[in-house]
């Protein structure tokens, strides 16, 4: 187990919380994510009102400048941005206001009624009839769209359910993040429960994308889920799941049953005890972050394969036992937080972002934790993102 992070740093700035916890003692957020959301906000409200902004503009267009220059592309652009962001109605009138505009503009007195101001007047009318029906494709778009992703959520929580906020006498804490942003369902999983044995959980990632990698995740969870409340050790568990994912990659042959594989952790705290028990295949390394903000990256020392991978060769499972004290947060994720990239290739890096930083909760930490990732990628997630974190209280 490396150590990383200094036990007293920080101290200073830390207040005792009411409940006996304590208060970050660094400032987690430092209001980047409020600016940008205040931000995105502004621009929402301007994209709103850029129909009547273009009318408006199109209208001070025609009457400041002589009569050889014309608003018309802007009286045409304002139904056709009302397609994308109004309703029917809103669309319509739109329109409406447009043509009225133009009309007002060609026709008012003393003006040229010529070719190209009838030529104008026709354009508005043609585009606001088109917009209105671009508007109706949109929205019908719009609500398949917003049905394929309900279904894809209920299929994801039914899958990967969100665990309870407390389990076990543990504090938990989940989040999946997809990288593509309204997906909800892929390779990634995590999984935990309370079972004779002490809370055991499994965090992973399956190769791959597509139904294919889902269902892999299905008989992984389902196999986890029996393994757990069965076998008696930590090993015997892994070799389930091992074995559960070998016989669904000879069920569905193909491809997948020559390159399909998982990388999982597994770790179990047996109740009355202030341990942890961790088994690593071929996943990114667990962290320990102790309520003092001193973290600890859980490193068993022999590399073992993923799961799915036997043909190559064996290794026998053995889990690596450390301390687990009171208010000691265990973090496990998956690739897609240490993989995520700035613009200069540059790979965040969890253990060093977490070391002397002290958290609320779970929750806080990896709230925290995303909301950096994205930040650090710039919002373009390479790959999805589980993370999943316990508590002792």
């Amino acid at each position: 187990m490396r150590q990383r992070g200094d036990r007293d740093a920080g101290k200073g700035g830390g207040e005792p919380a009411r409940d006996g916890g304590w208060q970050d003692r660094e400032v987690v957020g430092d209001g980047t994510e409020e600016a940008e959301q205040r931000g995105f906000a502004a621009v929402r409200a301007f994209v709103r009102f850029l129909p009547a902004l273009l009318i408006a503009a199109g209208t001070l267009y025609d009457a400041l400048t002589p009569a050889v220059f014309t608003g018309a592309p802007l009286f045409t652009a304002a139904p056709l941005v009302a397609a994308a962001l109004y309703s029917l109605r809103g669309t319509v009138l739109t329109g409406l206001v447009a043509l009225v505009a133009v009309l007002a503009v060609r026709l008012r007195p003393g003006a040229d009624v010529d070719v190209g101001a009838v030529t104008e007047v026709v354009t508005v009318a043609v585009v606001a009839v088109i917009a209105v029906v671009i508007n109706r494709v949109v929205r019908r778009s719009g609500q398949q769209l917003a049905s394929a992703r309900e279904i894809a959520e209920a299929a994801q929580r039914a899958v990967v359910p969100e665990p309870a906020e407390r389990i076990g006498g543990l504090d938990v804490a989940a989040r999946y993040e997809a990288a593509q942003a309204g997906a909800f369902i892929g390779g990634d999983l995590y999984a935990v429960q309370d079972t004779p044995h002490g809370v055991r959980l499994v965090v992973g990632d399956v190769r791959g994308k597509g139904m294919g990698a889902v269902a892999a995740v299905a008989v992984l969870i389902g196999a986890f889920r029996e393994a757990a409340e069965q076998e008696a050790s930590l090993e015997a568990v892994a070799q389930r799941l091992d074995r559960a994912l070998a016989r669904e990659a000879t069920r569905r042959r193909g491809v997948e049953l020559l390159e399909g594989f998982a990388t999982v952790v597994l770790a179990e705290v047996p109740h009355g005890r202030d341990i942890v028990r961790v088994i690593n295949r071929g996943h990114p390394e667990p962290l320990l972050l102790d309520a003092e903000g001193a973290l600890c990256v859980i490193s068993s020392g022999e590399p073992a394969l993923p799961l799915g991978m036997s043909d190559l060769g064996t290794w026998p499972d053995r889990a690596y036992e450390t301390g687990f004290p009171s208010g000691t947060m265990l973090l496990c994720y998956t690739d897609g937080l240490s993989e995520a990239r700035d613009e200069h290739g540059e790979f965040y890096d969890p253990a060093g972002r977490l070391a002397g930083r002290v958290f609320d909760g779970p929750g806080a930490m990896l709230a925290a934790l995303a909301a950096e990732a994205r930040r650090h990628s710039g919002g373009g997630m390479a790959d999805d993102m589980v993370l999943l974190a316990v508590r002792r209280p």
